[in-house]
């Protein structure tokens, strides 16, 4: 979704940050003044050196960066793990100055950024840079220690970038009350305010971006997710508020021939199919019939697992007849497996997302996704399930999912939600009779196309998987056992009449 803009508006400096130019329509306030708030280790010198390092190289646009905390070697040798190349940079497109001050030296008589702003302004014009950032701007405020001063200079500041036309940038930290409340006046004097803020759950940290402020301009003011890896610092939105994907009557097996009857032909290609049901009901048996049967087509296949290792899946799937290893070898079949770790669920997504990219499949199983269900209560994890299930659809790349769902009960209302979003829900149960436990399959929809209401019987065997007719006498379905007496009695009834 992108904010809407009126007519004449500022005109706005591209960041190149993923995700950020969306929300705000364009980037940064051009030749006005931002400020990026919040606490440590949360991003802010990242975003601002990385709206730097993209102007240079993208837009062709140099830049300065005044460090008023760390030095400019330490910047550099932290940035080092982007892949920016800032020696390079350095050389024609951007220039970094440290001004740390000692507080001997500004208490030690009348301080001003008179001189320093007038070093900047000739460095500005040699190199033509049009952005600047002034990191850690809070730290000389508070060795001024003066709220006259400081009011003084931050005006000298913007009354700078203002006659020089300078985009500017400006961090501040935040965290103390006692700080907050002295330098609220800055939100209230620049034109951009962002807020960046590191929330701690469950031992799993979760960075997180707002717009507070954007004057002359609309934005999207919810707060969204951000990640800090090899990319450096991206934005995570919610994509577009209408989906728009292509649909198609094709059918694709589902591995087993009778449930295809059940659904009056299989799946719909490029659907989202859940498997529900408690542990031991085949659930994981059903996915790799599935995977078995896309990769008998020729099809790429993926086949993602949580908590359970490729090679026992592959050995525990031969038992019932099901051999994946010959697809594995030729490459036809990849597997991957991972642990889940905490409730920061994003950066899995996101590598799922990179391996889907990488590998190109038609058909994926996830098994099973419920193991990230317990991880998905913060809305940053929630938000990230969605976009990855979204971008598999847009792909039209048939997806069947797995989840722990116990008992009979079908209640839509599951901590993932996918539930709401899946186009066949199959559920698996266990019915406990006559001393016996016997696996039951039934359908709770399928969207777009009729299928069966019956309860079949599922079994299990080292010939393979199998469903069986239903067997309702007097009004009750039987299995297992019961099924076979009433079997054998019925086939007996004519010679016993005879």
């Amino acid at each position: 979704m992108k904010p809407r803009t009126a007519r004449g508006a500022i005109t706005k400096m591209l960041t190149g940050i993923e995700g950020f130019d969306e929300i705000t329509g364009g980037g940064l306030p051009r030749g006005r003044t931002t400020l990026l708030l919040g606490g440590p280790g949360c991003g802010k010198t990242v975003f601002a050196l990385q709206a730097l390092v993209n102007g240079a190289r993208q837009s062709k646009e140099p830049g300065i960066f005044v460090a008023f905390e760390e030095s400019s070697r330490q910047i550099v040798a932290n940035a080092a793990t982007f892949g920016w190349d800032l020696p390079a940079l350095v050389k024609k497109k951007l220039f970094f100055l440290d001004a740390r001050l000692s507080p001997e030296v500004v208490k030690g008589g009348a301080f001003d950024l008179v001189g320093l702003l007038q070093a900047l302004e000739e460095k500005a014009k040699e190199i033509h840079a049009t952005r600047i950032v002034f990191d850690g701007f809070d730290v000389l405020l508070s060795l001024l220690d003066d709220p006259a001063a400081e009011r003084r200079e931050i005006y000298r500041v913007r009354d700078w970038l203002a006659r020089t036309g300078l985009t500017g940038i400006i961090t501040q930290k935040s965290g103390g009350v006692e700080a907050d409340q002295r330098y609220a006046f800055l939100q209230f004097m620049v034109d951009c305010v962002i807020v960046l803020r590191v929330q701690v759950v469950d031992g799993s940290a979760f960075r997180s971006l707002r717009v507070m402020k954007f004057r002359g301009s609309g934005f999207l003011g919810d707060e969204f997710s951000i990640t800090l890896g090899a990319d450096a610092l991206q934005l995570a939105t919610r994509g577009p508020v209408e989906l728009t994907y292509r649909v198609t009557n094709e059918r694709i097996s589902s591995g087993l021939p009778r449930l295809d009857q059940m659904l009056r032909g299989g799946y719909f290609r490029g659907s989202n199919v859940l498997i529900s049901g408690a542990p031991g009901t085949a659930k994981s048996t059903l996915a790799g019939l599935f995977a078995a049967a896309a990769c008998a087509r020729g099809e790429r296949t993926m086949f993602v697992s949580f908590d359970e290792g490729s090679a026992q899946i592959v050995r525990n799937l031969r038992s019932v007849g099901i051999d994946l290893a010959p697809y594995v070898t030729s490459g036809l079949l990849t597997m991957h497996s991972a642990r889940t770790r905490g409730p920061n669920v994003e950066d899995q997504f996101g590598q799922l997302k990179a391996l889907v990219i990488e590998h190109q499949p038609r058909c994926l199983v996830i098994d099973p996704l419920s193991a990230l269900s317990t991880k998905l209560a913060h809305v940053a994890s929630a938000d990230a399930a969605q976009r990855f299930l979204d971008m598999l659809k847009v792909a039209r790349i048939t997806v069947v999912s797995t989840s722990r769902m116990d008992g009979l009960s079908t209640n839509e209302a599951t901590t993932t939600g996918i539930t709401t979003i899946a186009d066949t829900w199959i559920h698996l149960s266990y019915i406990v009779r006559d001393g016996e436990r016997n696996r039951a399959l039934t359908i709770v929809k399928s969207r777009g196309t009729g299928h069966s209401n019956q309860v079949r019987e599922l079994t299990l065997s080292d010939q393979g998987v199998t469903l069986t007719d239903t067997v309702i006498p007097q009004g009750s379905a039987l299995m297992g056992v019961a099924r076979w007496e009433w079997e054998h009695a019925d086939r007996a009834a004519p010679h016993a009449r005879r």
